[in-house]
């Protein structure tokens, strides 16, 4: 068998995810039978992590394995090709070895939310940002993002229902980037992530950046250990899977 590990684009609007569900169009299921309608084999896909219903990806990682050895370039242009009525497009295709997975060989994901900072709504990014109305601080933001570095009990920030073992996570960074306001990015790089922890930080540095919460607050919320202190959850219409990175 030969592995293949791919890079994928999507726009997550029509999609309940990356996971199959049954009944339901999922980013995964489209991939796999893409693959099926050149290669006529039933290879199963892995990414590198299973975003949420409306979640988007500039820089997914799957791999997959199949018995026959493919040009690369060949490949994914015969994915693109069963994927043309799809919001899904392969970017890039590269032969790995057999112990490569794209979940958990991965050192670091980065995800990127898109807020727009005006009144009017967006034309441009409609489904792909989440328009806030009141004047965002993004120094104010960025202050408020230094205390989730590093690492801590992330238990505020993640959702109810999330099953990881432990809500331990170490953050490598959070950027709050501004220079096209009023577009503001906040890119948040770990290791891992626990289910919906971007975009409840999201919703919390929100609330810092419009005034109503300090860096303080935050800190707060972070010691509280508990999902009821922190602010609600963005939309996961603004919500970009950007990188992985492999050793």
């Amino acid at each position: 068998m030969i592995r293949y590990k791919i890079t994928i684009e999507y726009k997550g609007t029509r999609y309940y995810g990356w996971q199959i569900q049954p009944g339901l169009p999922t980013v995964q299921e489209e991939i796999e039978k893409a693959i099926f309608a050149f290669s006529h084999y039933k290879a199963e896909v892995y990414g590198s992590g299973r975003t949420d219903k409306g979640v988007h990806a500039t820089g997914q990682v799957a791999h997959f394995d199949l018995p026959k050895e493919y040009d690369t370039h060949k490949l994914v242009r015969s994915i693109n090709h069963f994927l043309q009525e799809e919001d899904i497009v392969v970017l890039d295709c590269e032969k790995v070895e057999s112990d490569f997975h794209a979940r958990y060989s991965a050192i670091r994901r980065t995800y990127q939310y898109r807020i727009i900072n005006r009144s009017s709504p967006s034309a441009i990014y409609k489904n792909l940002s989440w328009v806030r109305h009141l004047p965002l601080d993004p120094e104010k933001m960025q202050e408020g993002a230094n205390v989730l570095i590093g690492h801590h009990d992330f238990t505020s920030f993640r959702a109810t229902m999330c099953q990881a073992k432990s809500p331990i996570i170490t953050v490598d960074n959070i950027r709050i980037i501004s220079e096209n306001y009023p577009e503001i990015i906040i890119e948040v790089s770990a290791r891992s992530f626990l289910h919906h922890m971007v975009r409840n930080i999201v919703g919390t540095l929100r609330k810092v950046g419009e005034g109503e919460l300090t860096p303080k607050d935050v800190q707060n919320i972070l010691d509280a250990k508990n999902r009821a202190a922190a602010e609600m959850t963005a939309p996961a219409d603004g919500l970009f899977l950007c990188k992985v990175d492999y050793s």
